[in-house]
């Protein structure tokens, strides 16, 4: 007679980055958990982030915008995964949509947890007159706080999704230079000499520097970068996230913002230097198993001014992005 395996309903629907950061654990419970079986719920786009999981690991993808749209459209979403068949839900969001859903879970008799986002502690963060600014408890560690208060027991540090027999093989640099907002972009002139500068440098070493980056005025930029420099070839627009991730897996180092792509580059385990301006790596979403010191910031009173990047700069200047290109050059040389 065939035994009954427990099902978890593991739930967060963006952004991207905050799912990357999420893949890794999952992928260990799932390993440490073979008795269970675990179906993540995101947004479709998120799928390639979940292609290499253990046979008990299923992607659910949900379209917020569609038919699963408003209370109706989560009802039928809750329909489609057949929630009753579940023994527990990890809420990873916390969001309206998320919340509405465990709660049906918790009406159905299932067990549920959900991740601690300290809106207050982050709130504080950002406060310019507060003088006992502290790190807040990384992404990751609110995750494996919501598994273990499920009884999933796990290790402190998950590996990264790549093969590490392939380290040997890492060959030319990427470079993302966009984000979702202007407070964590760094000023396009300027990462253009880092560019040009950083072409040269690696042409003469026989490798490239790879260009990542999404939407059509980047992807305009990015290849006028790619028909101007030597040794520079954009990525963008030419493959899905998958791919960009195996691409991401031989890169010796990236260059990013706090964006997705240091999320992505973080997944394939690759060492990535970041740019931070508006935001902080304080706040917690340092991508995963990165390094502060691998951060490159100013050290300013006003700053972290916004969690997200999206705040408008009170001095009009985003002079927190005010960061030498030499100076960068020169962290990215040391770390080839």
């Amino acid at each position: 007679m065939e035994t009954h395996r427990k099902q978890l309903l593991v739930i967060r629907f963006s952004a991207l980055g905050d799912v990357a950061m999420l893949a890794p654990l999952l992928r260990q419970v799932a390993e440490s958990y073979p008795d269970w079986d675990f179906t993540m719920l995101s947004r479709q786009q998120c799928a390639p982030l979940f292609t290499d999981m253990p046979s008990n690991v299923r992607f659910f993808g949900a379209d917020l915008k569609g038919q699963h749209h408003r209370l109706w459209g989560l009802d039928s979403l809750l329909k489609e995964i057949d929630y009753r068949q579940f023994d527990a839900v990890a809420d990873m969001h916390d969001v309206l949509r998320s919340q509405y859903i465990r709660t049906r879970l918790f009406l159905a008799g299932k067990r549920c947890a959900h991740v601690f986002k300290a809106r207050v502690q982050r709130w504080l963060l950002v406060r310019h007159n507060y003088r006992h600014k502290q790190p807040l408890v990384p992404m990751t560690e609110r995750y494996r706080a919501v598994f273990t208060e499920l009884g999933f027991i796990t290790d402190a540090q998950p590996a990264a999704s790549y093969d590490k027999t392939a380290e040997t093989k890492r060959t030319d640099i990427g470079i993302a230079p966009f984000a979702a907002h202007r407070g964590k972009i760094y000023p396009i002139d300027k990462m253009k000499l880092i560019v040009e500068k950083m072409g040269k440098t690696m042409s003469a070493r026989g490798e490239k520097v790879l260009l990542f980056g999404g939407g059509e005025k980047e992807l305009t930029i990015l290849r006028e970068w790619e028909k101007q420099y030597e040794g520079v070839v954009s990525m963008a627009g030419k493959y899905k996230i998958d791919k960009e991730i195996d691409i991401m897996r031989g890169l010796r180092l990236m260059v990013t913002m706090d964006s997705a792509n240091m999320h992505l580059a973080s997944l394939a385990g690759t060492r990535v230097l970041s740019i931070w301006g508006a935001t902080h790596p304080w706040a917690g979403f340092l991508g995963y198993g990165q390094k502060e010191s691998d951060c490159i910031q100013l050290d300013l009173p006003c700053r972290p001014c916004s969690i997200y990047g999206n705040r408008f700069c009170k001095y009009r200047d985003y002079h927190c992005l005010d960061i030498a290109p030499e100076q960068i050059i020169e962290r990215v040389k040391k770390a080839l």
